[in-house]
């Protein structure tokens, strides 16, 4: 048999091909007059929510966390929403895990939803602050068995030696998350990113978006509209 060495240009260009044919947002786009929204953003996210959920968007409350590790290098995950409130925007996770700990060197984080049902985005930024422990027993403790299993393995970015030794260590928490499921994770720490800005992006088919920008000076929210 002869050894056929792949063509990387080949490769490449065959990615290429088939990233310039995706389509954005190929659906009928909402208006949106931000002259009509409200004094603050809170009430105009909890409609925006509302609407995506309602357009069948998938998994609607989940949102990157942007965070900066000790080197000021920045960094990024997918996470879920817990809450959105009068506070802030809420999240949970380990305080040892890599973004508890660059939360508790730098307590400052954004948030950026998408929703392309509606050609929208959300962008939320502000000083992090933890909850109270009884809030984060709260917070794990109203979620399902399997998120509290998950918590109990705990560790959450260490170097995993074998994948055989996450079942032993997942099987036995799911076994004591079913035996004690008001088990407590000391670890577990719901945040409150509360927001300083907070931007509102609606897409449009000929690109000329509309970016409503919030910004709170001092207890007063400030409204801006942005370029595109």
């Amino acid at each position: 048999m002869t050894d056929v060495t792949p063509d990387p240009h080949s490769a490449q260009q065959a990615f290429q091909d088939l990233l310039h044919a995706q389509r954005v947002w190929d659906v009928e786009l909402p208006a949106f007059d931000p002259a009509a929204a409200p004094r603050t953003p809170l009430p105009l996210f909890h409609d925006w929510f509302a609407e995506a959920v309602a357009a069948g968007q998938a998994e609607p409350h989940t949102m990157t966390l942007a965070t900066v590790d000790a080197e000021g290098h920045p960094d990024l995950r997918t996470l879920m929403l817990h809450d959105a409130d009068d506070r802030g925007w809420h999240f949970a996770t380990h305080a040892t895990s890599a973004k508890g700990r660059q939360l508790a060197a730098h307590p400052h984080a954004a948030l950026g939803f998408y929703w392309p049902a509606h050609g929208r985005q959300v962008r939320v930024r502000g000083p992090v602050t933890a909850c109270t422990p009884a809030e984060s027993r709260a917070d794990l403790h109203v979620r399902s068995t399997g998120a509290l299993a998950s918590a109990l393995v705990g560790r959450q970015s260490e170097v995993l030696g074998s994948y055989e030794e996450l079942h032993r260590a997942s099987d036995a928490a799911w076994e004591r998350a079913q035996a004690e499921p008001e088990a407590e994770v000391a670890s577990w720490t719901r945040y409150v990113v509360e927001p300083r800005e907070v931007e509102f992006f609606q897409g449009d088919a000929r690109r000329r978006h509309i970016r409503l920008r919030y910004r709170r000076d001092g207890g007063v929210w400030e409204r801006e509209l942005l370029w595109p």
